[in-house]
């Protein structure tokens, strides 16, 4: 096996075991849709890599991370898909919308079908329910986080 095809394998397990541990934690670290729950799991992830909890170590961990796979694992651990409802949610605190989309071309968007995703994501509660004060797009949603 050439080495670059080894490699190519090896960057795409990598991908998909780090996307798959993301997933399945990120519902452990409360409160959820939150920069604390981000941080917690953070924390947990170096001290799972054998790093002490002191702050020299968690940035020392940060940093070993690099700035592409951060993003790529934030994203993962703020965006849900409503199968049910084939809706798409990104909520991250750091943005000051949360966006909603369909996540196929034959599904609409309703008022009533993003406040069931809100809901059922435990998300209904942290932003705005107020319709006028969502700003709606051709195939997106934003919505506000309540202050």
């Amino acid at each position: 096996m050439k080495n670059s095809n080894q490699s190519n394998i090896q960057a795409k397990m990598f991908d998909f075991a780090i996307s798959e541990l993301v997933r399945n934690q990120r519902e452990s670290f409360e409160p959820l849709w939150t920069v604390d729950s981000w941080v917690k799991l953070l924390i947990w992830l170096s001290l799972n890599c054998g790093l002490s909890g002191d702050r020299e170590s968690l940035d020392n961990f940060a940093n070993a991370l690099g700035t592409a796979l951060t993003i790529r694992m934030r994203k993962i651990f703020f965006e849900r898909i409503v199968h049910n409802l084939s809706i798409q949610v990104i909520a991250d605190p750091a943005d000051s919308q949360v966006l909603v989309m369909p996540i196929s071309t034959d599904v609409s968007l309703t008022n009533e079908k993003v406040l069931k995703a809100l809901q059922n994501l435990h998300l209904s509660t942290r932003v705005s329910n107020q319709f006028n004060e969502w700003d709606i797009h051709d195939r997106l949603i934003a919505i506000p986080w309540n202050s």
